[in-house]
């Protein structure tokens, strides 16, 4: 079972203490103004807090999470849809929370239950807001399915709700009123940050330890644009899981996260009783890469201290800790399926083309197009953008790097993927490559190359992790199996209604979502 830690990590960045909800649970999704950096701003919540509450459960237990819209500041979006990160919903892709690829939002005073098993899945993962740039407003939470059996489990003391650390970039204006490049205000870990120029008695989030017990910290990227350099001073951490996959434990000064991204690392409270600072350096962004006025920083806190700096930074390669067959032949072009997606911005960069195609949402979600008779992928819309894959193939897809805008994080719903090719390395490896479902495309003359295989029927988004990228077209769908999805999802009526709802609410508003 979980071990837990009295004195693990002290969330002061959540509004009422730190608490874990439920696989069974319900998620009231408010309107609320809050301060985490010090400026006051309207914000999309959960359950009223940022970041949203850990939902913990164990391997193998059923999730079934009521999702109810209360939203009601009109300046922001006010429909909804959540979607659980890095849960490849087998047989459940109705419940993706993908809005306009799976689903319909959910509207105001309306509720809709998630309901879905996770089957052998276990690890770190997060919920968001799958709907316009909604989960920069603040709806955005960590999600940690725990395995009993974890064969790691000897390398720690601690791992419970209280040693997720949650890294956010935090925006001062509204997701409905972003420029046209946006770029963050602020860092905030565990929910609380200062911003330059900002009121320097804003507190910080502290992470409390005690001296001797080793800690598995689940490190959460839920940015919307940011990468982060995440260090320690004076402490080394073990990385033991790389989205829900174990790998071969790995000693690191420092990890960088993308967008999307989680690690699980161990980290030794073994040095001098003090204070050390716990960075999330910015990789981009004008005026907020520094540690001026306690920025981007949070507290490693032992009993009686005076503080210290130290770093240090690594970047490092990640090997599974048991390797599992690469899917197709050990060549690139081996696979059943070879896909090239080449990603531009256009000359004004204001939109993305996917092989020369920008993404637009559909008004009809793909799933109910499939359900609603459309045999193949060419009857799909939105057109251009739906790749077509057969059931039981592997798939191979090359993604070229240097989009302008970079480097990107690229997600894929639905599947883990192998990375056979990874940015910064020309060479391939179809023995041992990490598994995940966050990788960087790179910069330019990189050329990331993943494989997965199909057997998981239904439409699956594959895109840019910065949300504004993705709502800038960022994306396209692979519809997966069609001749098959009415067979192998299976839809319930709330599922039905939820399109008529929100026509209605439409309607109702003036387009107003």
């Amino acid at each position: 079972m979980l071990q837990l830690c009295t004195a693990a990590l002290l969330l002061v960045a959540i509004s009422g203490g730190a608490f874990a909800l439920s696989p069974h649970t319900t998620l009231e999704i408010v309107s609320k103004d809050i301060a985490p950096d010090g400026l006051l701003r309207h914000t999309t919540l959960v359950n009223g807090v940022f970041p949203g509450p850990v939902i913990t459960a164990i391997k193998g237990q059923e999730f079934a999470i009521n999702v109810i819209d209360k939203l009601t500041e009109t300046s922001l979006d006010l429909a909804t849809s959540i979607h659980w990160h890095g849960i490849f919903q087998h047989h459940t892709n109705y419940v993706d929370g993908t809005a306009f690829v799976t689903q319909c939002p959910l509207v105001p005073n309306e509720s809709f239950l998630y309901k879905f098993s996770a089957l052998s899945q276990s690890g770190t993962y997060w919920y968001h807001s799958h709907f316009m740039n909604q989960y920069c407003d603040g709806l955005r939470g960590p999600m940690i399915i725990y395995d009993p059996e974890d064969p790691q489990k000897y390398l720690y003391d601690c791992d419970d709700a209280d040693t997720v650390i949650t890294i956010a970039d935090w925006y001062h204006y509204l997701s409905t009123e972003a420029p046209v490049l946006p770029v963050y205000n602020s860092t905030l870990i565990n929910g609380k940050g200062r911003y330059h120029g900002g009121p320097s008695n804003v507190s910080l989030a502290v992470v409390n330890v005690e001296q001797g017990k080793r800690y598995r910290f689940r490190l959460v990227s839920i940015s919307c644009d940011a990468g982060f350099q995440f260090t320690i001073d004076g402490h080394e951490m073990t990385v033991i899981e790389v989205e829900g996959t174990n790998v071969q434990p790995l000693l690191v000064d420092g990890i960088f996260l993308f967008a999307g991204q989680r690690y699980s690392v161990v980290v030794t409270a073994n040095q001098p009783v003090a204070n050390y600072w716990v960075r999330a350096l910015p990789a981009i962004a004008v005026g907020v890469s520094t540690f001026d006025n306690f920025t981007n920083v949070a507290v490693l806190h032992y009993a009686g201290p005076p503080m210290q700096i130290h770093r240090r930074t690594l970047r490092s390669t990640f090997q599974p800790l048991t390797p599992s067959p690469v899917p197709g032949l050990p060549f690139p072009g081996g696979a059943d399926i070879n896909i090239n997606l080449n990603f531009q911005i256009n000359a004004n960069r204001t939109a993305f083309l996917v092989n020369g195609i920008v993404f637009e949402p559909p008004t009809v979600p793909v799933l109910l197009q499939i359900l609603s008779g459309a045999k193949n992928a060419s009857q799909l819309l939105p057109a251009g953008t739906i790749y077509g894959l057969q059931p039981n193939k592997s798939v191979e897809l090359t993604v070229p790097g240097g989009a302008g805008g970079g480097p990107h994080p690229v997600h894929l719903h639905g599947h883990p993927f192998y990375v056979v090719r990874s940015a910064g390395n020309s060479t391939y490896n179809y023995d041992n490559p990490i598994v995940r479902d966050v990788v960087t495309m790179g910069n330019q003359g990189d050329e990331v190359t993943l494989r997965f295989f199909t057997d998981n029927p239904g439409p699956w988004f594959f895109h840019c992790h910065i949300d504004w990228h993705l709502t800038a077209g960022f994306a396209v769908v692979f519809a997966e199996d069609v001749p098959d999805v009415p067979q192998q999802d299976y839809v319930n009526n709330a599922w039905d209604q939820l399109c008529p709802t929100y026509t209605a609410f439409l309607n109702a508003t003036g387009g107003h979502t």
